[in-house]
């Protein structure tokens, strides 16, 4: 989904700054990083509604906080991609606010393991989304 979302916004972007006319390479288009730039890739996230990449005191408290609700949240996996599922996190928080449910869903499908491949349960999908809420969402 997140991806759908950078691609609309990346295709919007780039015939935006085509309009010009002046037969150029839009700036937002790379043609060495897979489409997009940095800073397109950051402009789509934002309009999609994702937070921007925490520093890296903040992503590791983020990690840290989540190895103490339970060391398996994040395993052996990529801190990237444990700080990349909270940023999703942080979007399904602020569009359903008033669907708890929904927000716990989405938790216990990013926040998997091996041993946990349904999640970690509602109680401890409450606790990861406080986490996130604390050190990735504005």
């Amino acid at each position: 989904m997140r991806a759908r979302h950078i691609w609309m916004v990346a295709t919007l972007v780039g015939a935006l700054a085509g309009c010009g006319g002046g037969g150029e390479e839009p700036a937002a288009v790379s043609t060495t990083s897979g489409g997009l730039s940095a800073e397109a890739k950051a402009a789509a996230e934002a309009a999609a509604g994702i937070p921007p990449k925490p520093d890296q005191k903040t992503a590791d408290a983020y990690l840290a906080a989540l190895r103490k609700i339970d060391p398996d949240i994040v395993g052996d996996k990529d801190p990237e991609r444990i700080i990349d599922r909270g940023r999703d996190q942080c979007r399904t928080i602020k569009d359903f606010p008033d669907d708890q449910d929904k927000v716990l869903m989405f938790a216990n499908a990013r926040f998997t393991s091996p041993e946990q491949p349904n999640g970690f349960g509602d109680d401890v999908a409450k606790k990861i989304n406080a986490v996130v809420k604390k050190y990735l969402c504005p």
